[in-house]
């Protein structure tokens, strides 16, 4: 047994995993080097304990820095250990959690530190895509560790404590931490998109757990069903008027209303997470232009656009729901682009990413239009046309090239009031109805909004079996 047993680093997984069904590993490793005196220093478990153990019955392995010895710094048998979790997870077909809490590499090891940290690269390199990576930052993670965090499927960062940084916020010219501490959970939430959620330990601990249960535990398990108890054609009220905030939609479709959202602090104009539907689970992507809070008031809004950085978070999503055999939900709520400057820099790539996610996968792909779908936004949105297996619609939705006004004031810029606002009403009724595109083959059925949930469970029932043939390509390059 480690003489870390009572380390936080061990109450971390104690209270993370089933009880009592913790196995550790290598309890024993302690550090080879003996240079700078580190001979004459105690290195229980050279400062990170690795092992497995069960989370509601699922297998996973794990490991978890500890700071009280070295301050967590990575030397070559630490890494060594973290890279054999890996060899194992991969060989089991489990997933990888890892807590971290490190002062970064471990001078006194130097180049076999930085081989090391190489080795911990390669090996979440080599594992993505075929077991779910998790990490959780509850210390300090700076510099080369940053990498491994950004690295991994899910993240998230303690409130408190939890520090994450490339560069420290005072080695940025021109700040300092009482500026702007770029290293804080909020900042790193907000504005890097590589963290899922922050909280309290105990809040951040019971997060990984309910994801790891709607998760596959690899790439060959075929997706994730469980019993459901829940009413498969229960009528969800009230849908259509609260269409603006999909977390919400998303709640009340899904089995025993529960919605795990990921990344919900960046970005927030585009939603992801995961719901269950007939006890599958299936992920969730949709566009967003309300925020409500825990009291139901509106706390944020936004235009109903595509952003460049709402791009590249539901392309992310949607690429590890396409690895994982996931099926796809997008709610649909989208008339144009964002238009800014800093937008007008990335926007284009990242809807070029964005259009290659949805239409790459090859897993079930469900588009429901719940509000506005207008132009070469809705397209890129899991439209029919780039590869949508099944596209609904609410009997109230808008689909076309745009707004009908706006379209009659281009097309008759030198007529009256009363001429455009006629063509206005003629090109609604004509091209921009749902009717209208459902009458085209582009709308499958539309629906009324009570009904959501039951139709998108026979969709996703029907789809189970589909299969797509291999391409003969290697893979793409977005």
């Amino acid at each position: 047994m480690s003489s870390t047993n009572n380390s936080l680093a061990m109450q971390r997984i104690a209270k993370l995993l089933d009880e009592n069904s913790f196995m550790e590993i290598g309890s024993l490793v302690t550090a080879r080097s003996t240079d700078f005196n580190l001979s004459n220093t105690d290195t229980p478990s050279d400062g990170v304990i690795i092992g497995h153990g069960l989370i509601d019955g699922n297998l996973v392995f794990i490991y978890s820095q500890d700071a009280s010895v070295l301050n967590g710094t990575i030397g070559e048998m630490h890494a060594k250990k973290i890279a054999s979790v890996y060899d194992m997870a991969m060989k089991m077909g489990a997933p990888v959690i890892g807590f971290l809490d490190c002062a970064g590499i471990r001078l006194q090891e130097s180049v076999d530190a930085l081989n090391g940290l190489g080795q911990i690269y390669a090996k979440e390199a080599a594992a993505s895509g075929v077991i779910p990576q998790i990490s959780a930052v509850f210390g300090s993670c700076g510099g080369g560790l940053s990498t491994v965090p950004a690295m991994c499927d899910f993240s998230f960062i303690e409130s408190a404590k939890g520090k994450m940084f490339v560069n420290s916020p005072n080695a940025i010219p021109g700040n300092n931490t009482d500026k702007c501490d770029t290293s804080a959970a909020e900042f790193q939430a907000k504005e890097t998109g590589c963290i899922d959620g922050i909280g309290t330990e105990d809040e951040i601990l019971a997060s990984i757990r309910d994801l790891v249960c709607l998760l596959p535990g690899n790439n060959g398990q075929g997706g994730l069903t469980e019993d459901c108890e829940d009413d498969l054609n229960r009528a969800c009220q009230n849908l259509s008027t609260m269409k603006g905030d999909p977390r919400y939609v998303l709640s009340e479709i899904a089995d025993d209303h529960v919605f795990f959202e990921t990344k919900k602090d960046f970005a927030k104009d585009m939603v992801t997470g995961f719901i269950r539907l007939n006890g599958t689970t299936v992920g969730a992507v949709a566009n967003c232009t309300e925020v409500y809070d825990e009291e139901g008031n509106k706390a944020e809004s936004f235009d109903n656009v595509l952003s460049a950085r709402g791009c590249n978070k539901a392309a992310e999503f949607i690429n590890f729901c396409d690895a994982f055999d996931i099926p796809v939900l997008s709610l649909t709520n989208v008339k144009g682009y964002k238009a800014c400057m800093c937008a007008e820099k990335n926007l284009a790539k990242a809807m070029g990413r964005l259009t290659y996610a949805f239409s790459n996968a090859s897993v079930p792909k469900v588009n429901l239009i719940v509000g506005e779908a207008y132009g070469s936004a809705y397209v890129t949105m899991n439209s029919k046309a780039i590869g949508a297996d099944l596209v609904y619609a609410w009997n109230d939705a808008k689909i076309g090239m745009m707004d009908a006004k706006l379209a009659a004031m281009i097309m008759y810029a030198d007529a009256g009031a009363d001429t455009i606002e006629a063509k206005a009403k003629e090109y609604d009724e004509l091209q921009s109805s749902v009717i209208s595109a459902a009458r085209r083959g582009y709308v499958d059925l539309i629906i009324e909004p009570e009904t959501t949930r039951k139709y998108l469970v026979a969709a996703f029932e029907m789809l189970y079996t589909k299969s797509v043939p291999d391409s003969l390509k290697k893979h793409g390059t977005k």
